[in-house]
């Protein structure tokens, strides 16, 4: 569509959505935000007359239904992707989804039948963000073989962040809701696939410390079915061993970090901007994000440059997000069957 008018409705307006989506829309050329649908006409209202969207509407099919609208934002919890994703797709509308994908692999297969379906259109998930200064770099200094021979990947993702009992229940504690997601899980696993490949099987093993918790609006309290402690053990594609640690209830200063152990050095990554390079012969090396590729956040642009341009979305498609909800579904059928789960019999 060149660089036409591209007008934009938006269907959940959480955080995410006023922080992140709607701000990096605007500071595009030529982009309407045309309609906000949010859970209440309040809260939908709040956000239209914040960011000077033009209709509040009240309920997600005006926003499908609409012939003035050319594409779909959905910031909704992931219980709402697939039915909103597919609604907006057979409504001719290009989507932008909220990551998770989904629940689990049912819903982001039925997801990709459809945009296959509709190759006209573009079906981007919003992107772990974590390493995207930095992907790029560590994807050469691996084909490099700055390391040697990639042989095991250690991933830690430790908080207290819902140590405290007295939280309320959040809605990342509860399946309806979340699905099969499990924490931070399904992101890291979206990255270590974008650095190291795709996983071939894995075990787990995990734990829910704090059984239950106050449910604001009920006033009861709620059963956690969400472990808040998880371990797993993979194997990629590659034969490349990934061990995972994610937890929520440590006790001490968060750590975020992705180590890479090769045959000849490590890379290790701290969560954020900095890569350090090392051997058990060498201090350790700063290795600076490729400034070319160190783009950071670039998600809406991405979107529309798919859209106008013709560009193969990367960042994430749909075909990659099935893979991540493959992982997780893994994860929680190991926990079930307390065995070893091959992604290939999903």
């Amino acid at each position: 569509m060149s660089n036409e008018k591209l007008r934009i409705g938006f269907i959940g307006a959480g955080g995410n959505t006023t922080s992140r989506h709607i701000p990096g829309f605007q500071s595009l050329n030529n982009i309407e935000l045309t309609a906000v649908c949010n859970r209440t006409i309040e809260s939908s209202t709040r956000v239209a007359n914040q960011f000077g969207i033009e209709k509040v509407v009240n309920k997600p099919e005006d926003i499908f239904d609409s012939p003035e609208i050319d594409a779909v934002c959905i910031g909704t919890w992931p219980y709402r992707h697939s039915e909103y994703s597919i609604a907006a797709l057979q409504s001719g509308k290009h989507v932008l989804c909220e990551a998770r994908m989904a629940m689990n692999v049912t819903e982001a297969e039925s997801m990709l039948a459809i945009a296959k379906k509709h190759p006209n259109l573009v079906a981007q998930i919003v992107p772990a963000p974590m390493d995207l200064p930095v992907w790029q770099t560590v994807r050469r200094l691996i084909n490099e073989q700055k390391i040697g021979e990639l042989r095991e990947v250690h991933v830690d993702v430790l908080n207290g962040t819902a140590i405290d009992e007295t939280l309320p229940l959040h809605w990342r504690h509860q399946k309806k809701y979340s699905g099969m997601n499990i924490m931070m899980f399904g992101i890291f696993a979206e990255i270590v696939t974008r650095w190291t490949g795709k996983t071939k099987s894995l075990v787990a093993d995990a734990q829910v410390f704090i059984p239950s918790r106050n449910d604001t609006e009920s006033g009861k309290l709620v059963q956690i079915e969400i472990p808040d402690s998880l371990g797993v053990f993979a194997k990629l594609e590659s034969d490349i061993r990934v061990t995972y640690r994610i937890s929520t209830v440590i006790n001490d200063k968060p750590s975020t970090s992705i180590s890479l152990y090769g045959s000849e050095a490590a890379l290790h990554w701290d969560g954020r901007d900095h890569l350090t390079l090392s051997n058990s012969q060498s201090e350790k090396e700063i290795i600076p994000a490729d400034t070319q590729t160190a783009i950071g956040w670039n998600v809406e642009a991405d979107f529309v440059s798919s859209i106008r341009e013709n560009n193969p979305v990367q960042l994430t498609n749909f075909e990659d997000g099935l893979h991540y909800m493959k992982i997780t579904e893994a994860v929680n059928r190991s926990l079930i069957n307390h065995s070893q789960v091959n992604l290939d019999a999903l």
